[in-house]
């Protein structure tokens, strides 16, 4: 059971923005994130990587650390002030993941990129010393934007495993065999405007994630800006290519991320000035103040 938190090249190579970023980290905050990105991997992972159904798994796995105060994923969620049940949300995502998935509406589309994502936001406040609870939004909603960009990128292999994340309201009738396989006419445009409201709709979540940058001490908040700023980058090369829907994966280069990292320095000293609104797009989740 340990080996979720303690695996040194989970985040190396699954999560390469936040494990390029990370390097801006304070050495034990870079362990203790290393940590955490590790055990939601350890769900992650077995969520996806096996064909049969792992709800039941799931949950009497989630029940099993939530009892036993001695599980080392509840002992190192006290240790670190997480709460369990921000946990418990972003399993709950994973769930819905169990079965064929079709999102109705925006608000379901918002409502699972918290689940899956803002969780992650939440669960990283108080690793990376954030103290103050009006972060919390800033927090969800950055990783809220990070989902939606993931989303934006991967209709095509999410669709070989019988996903779909647009919400159906903005793609009509679109059937998941179709997105396998080579779209065209008008279909091929409801595909592509989709995946522009996306970006669009993660470009606000976005600025509401940097206005809350100022609740991050210094000493950590260059490495999440660097993370949520490599991250954004993908969801512009996508506006970049015209929305193309393709089989093609969209990732930045390490090139393309060196220069993201330099060219966005002196925004990261204005951050204040440019982002100092906070724009509510959204309804509170049940958790989202623990």
């Amino acid at each position: 059971m340990i080996q979720y938190l303690n695996d040194p090249n989970s985040i190396k190579k699954h999560g390469k923005s936040f494990y390029w970023a990370s390097f801006f980290l304070p050495k034990r905050n870079k362990k203790i994130a290393s940590e955490l990105y590790s055990i939601c991997r350890f769900f992650d992972d077995l969520a996806d990587e096996n064909d049969d159904d792992q709800t039941k798994w799931l949950s009497e796995e989630f029940k099993k650390i939530n009892d036993n105060l001695n599980h080392p994923i509840n002992i190192f969620f006290r240790s670190n002030n997480i709460s369990i049940e921000v946990l418990g949300d972003l399993i709950n995502g994973l769930i819905k993941d169990q079965k064929k998935v079709r999102i109705k509406n925006e608000k379901e589309l918002i409502e699972y990129s918290y689940q899956v994502a803002g969780t992650v936001g939440l669960m990283m406040s108080p690793i990376i010393m954030v103290n103050d609870n009006k972060a919390n939004k800033h927090a969800i909603d950055l990783g809220i934007a990070m989902q939606l960009t993931n989303i934006a990128r991967d209709i095509y292999d999410d669709a070989l495993m019988n996903r779909i994340y647009l919400p159906q309201d903005w793609i009509e009738n679109i059937e998941i065999e179709e997105l396998r396989y080579n779209l065209s006419g008008k279909k091929l445009f409801h595909i592509e405007e989709a995946t522009r409201k996306i970006i669009e709709l993660s470009e606000t979540y976005y600025k509401n994630g940097f206005a809350g940058m100022k609740y991050i001490p210094v000493k950590t908040r260059l490495a999440i800006f660097f993370a949520a700023k490599i991250y954004r980058a993908i969801g512009q090369k996508i506006k970049k290519k015209g929305y193309k829907y393709s089989s093609e994966r969209v990732y930045v280069t390490k090139f393309e991320k060196l220069l993201v990292t330099l060219t966005s320095i002196p925004e990261f000293f204005l951050l204040n000035h440019k982002y100092n609104k906070y724009q509510t797009i959204r309804e509170n989740f049940k958790n989202e103040n623990l």
